[in-house]
Parts: structure tokens; C-alpha cells; sequence
């Protein structure tokens, strides 16, 4: 072989491998961008009291949403109270991050602040004012979130259904429940239109002192999402669940504005959830507007679905907590709704099934983070 030729060979061979390792250093430095998950597991349940917080101890949860302090009718929370539950709690070396405020699930039934989503004036501006001292009792007690619902109706199923192990799934079939859609509450009817002026209006009032005592408000999607004028009612966040998300996350820029991000709930309003999800995620996640987490999954979809395990869902739990990781989601992931049995009447065996399962997907999406830095 010529000498020429011989070089020529050479310094394409040596080019080829230099630029093998640039390709490779690209991988690497895109590999490098995996950063590791901010998020931790908490849970909703139970009181601040020293059975339920040696139970979450044991099960290695350090995060909590507490149960709401004492209420001084008229007025709002009891701070003392706050005070104690946070002095209780830290003795497990457990963090209350959140309360609830009382405008909840139930909808406009069976809560302290009925008149804000049924917007009754001068009621509801009293109840505002409640929901104002509430807020500052939060900040004044370190606590960083309240987590809220702007629903009129309540959670809606129309059965349970059998599981794995002998469970019952809470379970939705609109081909069963749209037979009671005419059926009317006290509100009677109530558009989009109507249900975001009510929105705004408590917005308006209450994120200045949110912003104020440095409290995150995150909004629960109402559960689950239905056909417009269910009852005379037209959800927020239906009959199309991203439309939703983006209209009401769009009230406001403050800080303190952002969700209780509810998978579960979310999910029941999509066609393909384990796709769907995603872009959901990205689009709050990357707003910084998700404030806490309910990892609940669901077989099913919009119209029909059942509320199920973590692992046995139609969500990919795994590429889930991808999702948020990547977002650098910080806070807590919870179990929500879980299923039951007879023999696990308070569903001790079910939550801890789940702290076990998602305190095993952060470490999951961690290691991955690790191994591509």
C-alpha cells in the first residue's frame, strides 16, 4: 500500500473516531439534563393525631396535608390550634405542607362556605373574609399550600365495582348516571360563564392575601368531569378537561395561583389518558403552577372508568413520574381515592400499598437521573 493512501486511510479513521466521540459527548451532555426528582410522597389523610402520625412515620411519609385546625364559627381557624397540630406533628419528624380550605368536594352541600360557588351576595363576601383569615393563619403557621374546589356538585359515581384480592373500584358509567342529569340542585342552572365569574370573584379577593403570607392556592378539578348541564350544571373544567386546565390557569399570573393536580380526576375527562396526561403535565408543570398531587389512576376514560391501583391503571405510573420530574415538580405526590375491602376497613392496607409504590417510582426516576449524569 502507498504511503499517501496509507494516510489517507489513517486520518479518515482517526476523524471517524474523533467524531464517534463527539457524537458521544452530545449523548452525554443530553443525558445531563436528566435532573433529579424535587418531589417527595405525602398524604391527605387522616388527623393530626398520634395514631395516624406514627402510622405515616413508620411508612416513611414526612410530608402531609393536615386536618384543617379548629373553626371559630364566623371567624376562620383557630391559630393555636394550627400552632399545635405543627409541634405534634414534628415530634415524628413529620411537615403539615398543606390544609384544606372548606370549600370542598361536597360541592355546595354539606360545607362551612356554601354562598361563595352559589355567589349570594353579601353572603359570600363573609365567607371570603373567613377564607382570608384562614389563609393568614396558614402563613403565620409555616403551612405552604390550601387546597380548594370551586364545585357545586359533588363527586359523582354511580357504583362499585369488583377488584383484584376481593376490592370494590368506585366506578362511573354515564350510560347509568345521565339518567339522573335532570335532576336539578339548589342552584339551578349554572353556565361556564357563571361558574367563572364566581371563580374570579373569590380570586380577586383572596390571592392578594395569599401573595401576602407567601400561601400557594391550589384548585382541585371538579370530579369528574361531565357532559355541560349535568343537573343544570356546567363544570369548569368540562366537557373538554385541557381547555379547562388552560383557561384557569390563565386567570391569573400571581404565584400563589396553580392546582391540586388531580390525575385521577383529570384523566376521567380524557379520551386517552395514558397519552393525554403528559401534555397536561407540561403545560401546568412548566407555569409553576402545580402546587400538590394526587397520584390516583383509573381504568377507563371519559364517560366510563374506574378508580384502581397505582400499578393497574391505564396511566404508566413510571412515565408519569417522568413527567413531573422533568418539570422539577417539588412537592408532594399522594395517594388519593383507594380501593376497598372488608377486611381493610379504613383502608390502612391500601395507603400503604401506595406510600410503598410511589416512594418506589421517585427512586426509580432518581436512578435514572443518576446514571445519565
Amino acid at each position: 500500500m502507498k504511503r499517501r493512501t496509507f494516510a489517507k486511510l489513517l486520518t479518515a479513521g482517526t476523524l471517524t473516531a474523533v467524531s464517534g466521540s463527539a457524537v458521544s459527548c452530545t449523548k452525554s451532555a443530553k443525558k445531563k439534563s436528566v435532573k433529579a426528582a424535587l418531589m417527595h410522597v405525602g398524604c391527605q389523610r387522616g388527623r393530626t393525631e398520634i395514631k395516624e402520625l406514627e402510622f405515616k412515620a413508620r411508612h416513611g411519609i414526612r410530608h402531609i396535608d393536615g386536618y384543617a385546625p379548629k373553626l371559630i364559627e364566623g371567624v376562620g381557624w383557630d391559630l393555636d390550634d394550627a400552632l399545635r397540630q405543627k409541634e405534634l406533628a414534628a415530634r415524628y419528624d413529620i411537615s403539615i405542607e398543606a390544609y384544606h380550605l372548606p370549600l370542598s368536594a361536597a360541592g355546595i352541600d354539606n360545607v362551612t362556605v356554601p354562598n361563595i360557588m352559589l355567589g349570594t351576595s353579601p353572603e359570600r363576601d363573609r365567607e371570603i373574609e373567613m377564607i382570608q383569615q384562614m389563609i393568614s393563619v396558614a402563613g403565620q403557621a409555616g403551612v405552604r399550600a390550601l387546597l380548594y374546589n370551586t364545585t357545586i356538585l359533588p363527586v359523582v359515581r354511580t357504583e362499585r365495582t369488583p377488584g383484584r384480592g376481593g376490592v370494590t373500584y368506585s366506578s362511573w358509567d354515564a350510560s347509568k348516571g345521565m339518567k339522573e342529569s335532570k335532576i336539578l340542585t339548589r342552584a339551578g342552572l349554572v353556565d361556564t360563564d357563571t361558574i367563572y365569574e364566581r371563580i374570579e370573584y373569590f380570586l380577586g379577593k383572596v390571592l392578594p392575601v395569599a401573595e401576602e403570607y407567601n400561601v400557594q392556592l391550589g384548585n382541585h378539578i371538579a370530579d369528574p368531569p361531565l357532559p355541560a348541564g349535568f343537573k343544570g350544571i356546567t363544570r369548569w373544567n368540562s366537557p373538554n378537561i385541557m381547555e379547562g386546565i388552560k383557561k384557569f390557569a390563565q386567570l391569573s399570573d400571581s404565584p400563589s395561583h396553580g392546582f391540586n393536580l388531580c390525575l385521577g380526576s383529570c384523566a376521567e375527562g380524557m379520551e386517552n389518558p395514558d397519552k393525554e396526561i403528559h401534555e397536561l403535565i407540561r403545560y401546568a408543570g412548566e407555569r409553576n403552577q402545580i402546587f400538590n398531587v394526587h397520584m390516583r389512576n383509573i381504568k377507563g376514560g371519559w364517560g366510563n372508568f374506574q378508580e384502581v391501583y397505582p400499578d393497574n391503571g391505564d396511566m404508566d405510573f413510571l412515565k408519569v413520574m417522568r413527567s413531573l420530574r422533568d418539570v422539577q415538580y417539588a412537592y408532594m405526590i399522594m395517594p388519593d381515592h383507594v380501593p376497598l375491602h372488608p377486611d381493610d376497613p379504613d383502608a390502612s392496607q391500601g395507603f400503604a400499598f401506595c406510600y410503598g409504590y410511589l416512594g418506589a417510582l421517585i427512586k426509580a426516576v432518581n436512578a435514572e437521573a443518576e446514571t445519565s449524569a
